[in-house]
């Protein structure tokens, strides 16, 4: 598997810019419509927990969840991005993902930050 399978973030042509900081070097933020967030809920595979608990046995890294969980996190990003568009925001700061167990049943992955619309500093 290479590198792209384990990767996440925005793919480079995205509209909206979404950062980790509280601001954007050489912009200000003109008006901050709030927090937007982007969810999912994954059960996990049947043959994957097999496959987990075998290697959990002999150590190592469990690749078949880790492409899972990436593939989960650039789902919840993707829905962020889309409200965060849809309010009419052009930036998403303050970007956070929290994962948490959903029931035993599956992962849940939440992405969210706070949408505001930036304007270039004069």
């Amino acid at each position: 598997m290479g590198i792209d399978e384990y990767g996440g973030g925005q793919r480079a042509q995205s509209d909206i810019l979404v950062v980790t900081t509280n601001d954007v070097p050489g912009f200000h933020v003109e008006r901050v419509i709030g927090e937007v967030f982007g969810l999912t809920v994954r059960s996990r595979h049947l043959g994957s927990q097999i496959g987990a608990g075998l290697k959990s046995l002999v150590g190592g890294e469990l690749r078949g969840l880790t492409k899972t969980l990436v593939e989960t996190r650039n789902q919840a990003m993707e829905r962020l991005v889309e409200q965060a568009r849809s309010r009419g925001a052009n930036a998403v700061l303050m970007f956070r993902f929290d994962v948490s167990e959903a029931a035993d049943v599956g992962t849940e992955v939440c992405a969210y930050g706070t949408a505001v619309v930036l304007t270039p500093q004069a």
